[in-house]
C-alpha cells in the first residue's frame, strides 16, 4: 500500500514538530518545511518518516522547487498543514509597511501557493485536506496588531474561498483558530506564575488538527477554535 504523505510548514519546536509527530504516529510520511535546515535535519534524524525540506515559504521560486522535491521524493501530499506564520506587533503608525507585506507573503501567499500546487492531486484522488493554523487576529483587528491581524484575516478568507471550491470535490479545507498562549519554553519564561492549564500544549493542537483532517465527509468543520477552559473570550 502506498504511504500517505503529509506536508507541514513552519516546523519548529512547538506546534510544528508536534503536528509532524502526530501524523507520523498515524502512519504518514511527513515533509517538513521551514527556513532552518539544521533544525529540520535534526528533527528528521530523531523522527523516523520525517523528511527535511528547508526553504523560506515567502521565496516563490525556491519554495516551488522544494515542493517539486516533495512530489519527486515522497509523492503528492494528501494532507497539507500551513503552520508557518509571520507577525509583528505595533499600531498602524508604528509598523514598517514592508514588514506587513512580508507577513502577507508568509500567511496568505504561501497558503495560496501550497493549495494551487497540492489541490489538483487531491481532487484527482477524491480526498485530501488543507488546514491553516491561525488565531483570534483572524477575527478582529486590535490596535496593536496592525502588522499581523490584516494578514491573518485575509488568510482565513482565502481558506474559506478554497474550502467552498474544493469541498464539493472531496477535499476538506479548514481554518483553526488557536485562542491561547502555546506552552513553549519562551512563553513560560514570559509568564512564570501561570498554572499549567493557562497554556495550550502543542500536542493538544496537533491532536485537534489530526481530528479535523480525519472528520467524516458528512461532518466537516471549517471554522475550528481551540482555547484553554479559563481563556477569556
Amino acid at each position: 500500500m502506498t504511504k500517505r504523505i503529509a506536508l507541514v510548514t513552519g516546523v519548529g519546536p512547538g506546534t510544528g514538530i508536534a503536528t509532524v509527530q502526530r501524523f507520523l504516529k498515524g502512519g504518514y510520511e511527513v515533509a517538513m518545511v521551514a527556513r532552518s535546515g539544521d533544525r529540520l535535519r535534526q528533527f528528521a534524524s530523531e523522527n523516523l518518516g520525517a523528511h527535511a525540506f528547508p526553504v523560506d515559504v515567502t521565496d516563490a521560486v525556491p519554495f516551488d522547487q522544494a515542493l517539486d522535491r516533495v512530489f519527486g521524493e515522497l509523492g503528492a501530499p494528501e494532507v497539507v498543514i500551513h503552520n508557518a506564520v509571520g507577525g509583528v506587533f505595533g499600531n498602524f503608525m508604528q509598523i514598517d509597511p514592508a514588514t506587513l507585506q512580508q507577513n502577507f507573503q508568509t500567511n496568505v501567499m504561501a497558503l495560496l501557493h501550497l493549495a494551487r500546487r497540492t489541490a489538483p492531486a487531491m481532487v484527482e484522488a477524491g480526498r485530501g485536506a488543507i488546514i491553516a493554523s491561525g488565531n483570534t487576529s483572524a477575527l478582529r483587528g486590535k490596535g496593536n496588531f496592525a502588522g499581523f491581524a490584516p494578514t491573518k484575516a485575509a488568510q482565513r478568507i482565502l481558506a474559506e474561498s478554497i474550502a467552498r471550491e474544493l469541498g464539493p470535490k472531496g477535499v476538506h479545507v479548514a481554518y483553526m483558530v488557536i485562542d491561547a498562549v502555546i506552552d513553549l519554553e519562551w512563553t513560560r519564561k514570559l509568564r512564570p506564575n501561570e498554572p499549567d492549564d493557562f497554556f495550550i500544549h502543542p500536542r493538544a493542537i496537533a491532536d485537534e488538527i489530526w481530528h479535523v483532517v480525519h472528520q467524516p465527509k458528512g461532518a466537516w468543520s471549517f471554522n475550528v477554535e481551540v482555547r484553554p477552559f479559563k481563556e477569556s473570550w
